[in-house]
């Protein structure tokens, strides 16, 4: 349904009632939640009755409209709690930047949260399909998305057992973000597994006090668009609201036939009475996505950048195919209990429940398979044994992951003392299935060809404290015990029952020099267990990670800046090799000795009263110290995927409240796709600029806001690959797309 259409013939006089009818088809319209046997599974998200109070909400926002606005100060305050607990403070001695939800939208036009991300420091970011959608990724300081801990609201995000994180199952989850802050390094105890790069929090909307709805609108380049619909009750009675948004994402890729069908929902309910915060919270998404991470060799990508081959086949008349289902298919639901509670001026708690759901699989045809490898029975044909057949299989996915987290706190001028932890629980099946095969066999097809199984506990409780010792000096200390199990069994990880125990202590401190510049120092102890690849691969000793951080913060009225000496060495760390398993997955190998020294800074500048520089670098020095493959000593190394310069820039132009103009610039140096440094093995330097454009203006009538925002991306169009891997001795790339745009419209009401 258009939205230009949405209010019918006269505005002013139908336009509420037209609303909430069209929002009540789009709550109502069917959604597809999965696939099976390449059959569409469509449903409601959540379901029709949940659809049903959303509008029936969504039509309370203009009854309360006119109601008398709540105090949002102590709102707000509970809802801090919820994430102060692992977030870093200008206090903490430890480097880190923050995003606000302002600073997202103008860019939050269909790509995912990583891309989003692109312009902190020491960050580098990479997308399968060539244009920010569907399958992304993240690396900071060089460590991948597996080794960095990402939370929403406290809460683990992180894979249990792979570690990664998947943002494709929750498109457009931004729309729903209220801050965001990267931690570069170990930093401060958090839920989850430990940070060996980075961690990543981010909080979801803060209650609103007053009634406000959304619908955003984008489209751009290979047919990428984004629809999304969000409202808020406000405060109802100065104590209940409720939120919610749904999104849909789709998009060709630039890649071939790199599509994405993306959609998702959110639905928060709160509570707020005198020092009392309830926040309950379902959110989650369901992706299709035609694969692409199959990269492209360098003799292919000279000629076609494009191209794709996954589920490229021979026919029986030796014509090339594609099939036409070569695809991801999974679905993520999340649900999310808070309880948060401010006792006096010093004291407050929060504890949470939580339950993710996940299931799905990716389905792939299979030229000249071994029938015996997917428990198919050979059969003769005249006389000869026939065993090997085209076929077309799934892999699933079958998990749940379900836990607790909580934290005291105690705050008083000279001491802010946290103590808190959680307990979580992973159960997942990992099952294969063959759904055709060309050759008749006595075998039935769904059969599974494996079934594996697996649990894993994690459980953490941690206690930190600022202490300001005198007026221009805090200490601070963080230790945390964490303890973790896992118990699988598979025919590639055979039977694993391990059981680690980890100490991390950290301590540091911070110096006011004066009230605009001070010092800090740090240094954090971290340990990590494998994931299950690395248990497949033979990869079973966890890593041990010793961090100092050396900063110096800047603030005035017209500059902001961060100086940051880091040094990460490792003991048994678990680098990337540069190599792939059959699924996809990159595989990791133990190092004895490895480190990574660098130097951050990033600032913002203000030229002149409309004119802002936001300029970042980190130069760092990223080593292996006796690498040693098979027989050979390969001696100090590089660490793979570990680029020796990265750099950033923003330049903003801001003239008014209605218009912000910025170039956004980002460089990446050399990086090399294996750890002997082989000369085939490098992936070139790039780098590429976007331009941001964003106008508001606010009628204040029935409109609060429209805003118009516009994002083209890569404007030099360059040639460039961001990522890559190793296939034996050859190389394969990932492609990014050259100049391509989005554009968009949101009314706000």
């Amino acid at each position: 349904m258009s939205t230009f259409s949405l209010f019918g013939r006269d505005p002013q006089k139908n336009s509420g009632r037209a609303l909430r009818y069209n929002l009540f088809l789009f709550l109502s319209s069917p959604i597809p939640l999965g696939y099976k046997n390449k059959k569409r599974i469509s449903t409601t998200i959540p379901h029709a009755a949940v659809q049903s109070v959303l509008a029936i909400f969504f039509s309370t926002t203009f009854v309360f409209s006119q109601q008398k606005p709540a105090d949002s100060t102590k709102t707000n305050q509970l809802d801090e709690v919820t994430v102060a607990a692992i977030r870093a403070t200008s206090k903490t001695p430890v480097s880190f930047s923050n995003l606000t939800k302002k600073e997202l939208k103008s860019r939050n036009l269909g790509q995912d949260i990583p891309i989003l991300l692109n312009f902190l420091p020491s960050v580098v970011t990479t997308s399968d399909a060539g244009n920010g959608v569907g399958y992304t990724g993240i690396r900071v300081r060089g460590s991948d998305a597996t080794r960095v801990n990402v939370t929403i609201n406290g809460i683990p995000y992180n894979d249990a057992e792979g570690q990664g994180t998947f943002w494709v199952n929750m498109p457009d989850f931004a729309s729903s973000v209220e801050s965001v802050q990267l931690q570069r390094g170990v930093g401060t105890s958090t839920n989850g597994a430990g940070a060996f790069g980075a961690s990543l929090n981010l909080q979801t909307d803060r209650p609103q006090t007053e009634s406000s709805a959304e619908i955003a609108n984008s489209v751009g380049s290979f047919n990428t668009r984004k629809h999304t619909v969000k409202y808020s009750t406000g405060l109802l009675n100065d104590v209940f609201e409720l939120s919610g948004r749904l999104s849909k994402i789709a998009s060709d890729g630039y890649i071939d036939r790199a599509t994405s069908d993306l959609k998702s929902y959110f639905l928060q309910g709160t509570y707020v009475n005198n020092d009392t915060q309830i926040k309950a919270l379902v959110f989650g998404g369901a992706e299709k996505t035609y694969q692409s991470w199959n990269g492209i060799d360098g003799e292919t990508m000279s000629e076609n950048r494009t191209f794709n081959s996954a589920g490229q086949y021979t026919d029986e008349l030796g014509n090339i195919r594609f099939y036409e289902n070569e695809t991801d298919n999974y679905q993520q639901d999340h649900a999310q209990l808070h309880f948060t509670q401010k006792w006096n001026s010093n004291w407050n708690s929060n504890i949470a429940l939580h339950y993710t759901k996940g299931k799905g699989f990716f389905e792939n045809y299979i030229e000249d398979a071994d029938m015996p490898d997917y428990n198919i029975a050979p059969i003769y044909v005249n006389g000869t044994i026939v065993n090997t057949t085209d076929l077309v299989r799934q892999k699933w996915l079958d998990n749940d992951f379900y836990g607790t987290t909580f934290s005291t706190s105690y705050k008083t001028q000279k001491v802010d003392v946290v103590i808190g932890g959680g307990y979580n629980i992973y159960e997942g099946r990992h099952f294969g299935k063959v759904i055709w095969a060309r050759t008749a066999s006595t075998s039935e097809i769904g059969d599974k060809f494996y079934d594996d199984d697996a649990r894993k506990t994690d459980g953490n409780f941690f206690a930190k404290t600022i202490y300001q010792t005198t007026e221009k000096l805090s200490l601070f200390l963080d230790l945390q015990y964490r303890t973790v199990g896992y118990r699988a069994n598979g025919d590639n990880t055979g039977l694993v029952h391990d059981r680690f125990h980890f100490f991390n202590p950290k301590a540091g401190l911070n110096y006011d020099l004066n009230k605009q510049n001070n010092l800090y120092f740090s240094y954090a102890k971290a340990n990590r267990e494998p994931n299950r690849t690395d248990y497949e691969s033979g990869n079973t000793k966890p890593e041990q990670l010793h961090n100092f951080e050396l900063g110096f913060r800047h603030q005035s009225q017209k500059v902001k800046g961060n100086a940051n000496f880091f040094y990460m060495g490792y003991k048994d760390q678990l680098i990337l090799t540069g190599a792939l398993d059959d699924v996809g997955n990159p595989i990791r190998s133990n190092t004895d000795n490895s480190f990574r020294f660098g130097l951050e800074i990033d600032a913002t500048i203000s030229l002149s009263k409309d004119i802002s520089l936001k300029p970042n670098i980190a130069i760092s020095a990223n080593k292996i110290i006796n690498l040693t493959v098979g027989n050979l000593n390969y001696g100090n190394t590089n660490i793979a995927y570990s680029p020796a310069v990265v750099a950033g820039n923003a330049l903003v132009y801001h003239p008014n409240e209605k218009l912000t103009v910025a170039l956004l610039s980002k460089f990446v140096g050399e990086q090399f796709m294996n750890n002997m440094e082989s000369p085939e093995a490098k992936l070139g330097d790039y780098f590429v600029q976007d331009l941001n454009l964003s106008y508001e203006i606010k009628p204040n009538k029935f409109f609060k806001s429209i805003a118009f925002n516009g994002l083209i991306n890569n404007i030099l169009n360059k040639s460039y690959v961001s990522n890559g891997y190793m296939y034996d001795l050859t190389p394969y790339y990932y492609p990014q797309a050259g100049i391509n745009f989005l554009v968009g419209v949101n009314f706000g009401f």
